[in-house]
């Protein structure tokens, strides 16, 4: 799934725009980039044919930027969408198994695309605020497996919740910092593999994967512009 909004087309008309607005007053339009940093722990098991199920956790640092843009409603409630442009990739995990009887080594990387946020956030004092919001993201998996079996691509919606500190001059700029907590649900993926010899059997199946959570913890810096 591709996003259709283009948050840099927004965020560049707004600045060319914003700047001829003389006596008409703010229109209460904020916009921003981000930079955040964080730790992320995810939980997955693989299941091999008919084999029990086997289970493993990874811990992983990441770091990226994003663009945002929001409306003020108002003196409290703040409503946006936060982009992020860049793919974030995933370490590369390998793996050697036996597969009918021969030793082969599976490789797989994942990237995350797209990872876009939808959220409200509400003002407690005039420079505290709470913020919750919708994340969507796909999932592009990067596999070399010595079985034969490909994954498919997938999508995962999820859930933050913030807590930041925002200050604004009297010229509009303002920066923010802000502590927040993700969470993605699960999903499920089936590879597939040639039955080269099967009859009538163009395709079979051959190992899942569950991811069971993926959640973590951030710290995010912004600055940007009021209108």
């Amino acid at each position: 799934m591709k996003k259709l909004t283009s948050a840099f087309t927004i965020m560049t008309m707004l600045m060319l725009g914003a700047f001829s607005i003389t006596s008409a007053g703010a229109i209460g339009i904020n916009v921003g980039v981000s930079g955040q940093v964080g730790a992320f722990t995810g939980s997955a098991n693989e299941t091999e044919d008919l084999s029990a199920p086997q289970g493993e956790e990874a811990t992983a640092a990441v770091g990226y930027t994003s663009v945002f843009i929001e409306k003020t409603l108002g003196s409290r409630l703040i409503v946006g969408y936060d982009y992020v442009p860049e793919s974030l990739t995933s370490d590369v995990q390998s793996r050697v198994i036996t597969d009918n009887g021969s030793r082969v080594t599976n490789k797989v990387t994942i990237d995350f695309e797209d990872l876009s946020t939808t959220y409200v956030a509400l003002k407690l004092t005039k420079n505290i605020y709470v913020k919750a919001g919708m994340l969507d993201v796909d999932v592009v998996t990067n596999e070399l497996l010595g079985t034969g079996s490909a994954y498919g691509n997938t999508s995962l919606d999820g859930t933050v919740y913030a807590v930041g500190y925002n200050h604004t001059r009297d010229n509009g700029l303002f920066i923010r910092g802000e502590f927040s907590h993700m969470e993605f649900d699960g999903a499920k993926l089936t590879s597939t593999v040639s039955c080269v010899q099967a009859v009538n059997q163009p395709t079979c199946k051959d190992n899942t994967v569950k991811l069971n959570n993926l959640d973590g913890l951030s710290g995010k810096l912004s600055i940007g512009k009021s209108f």
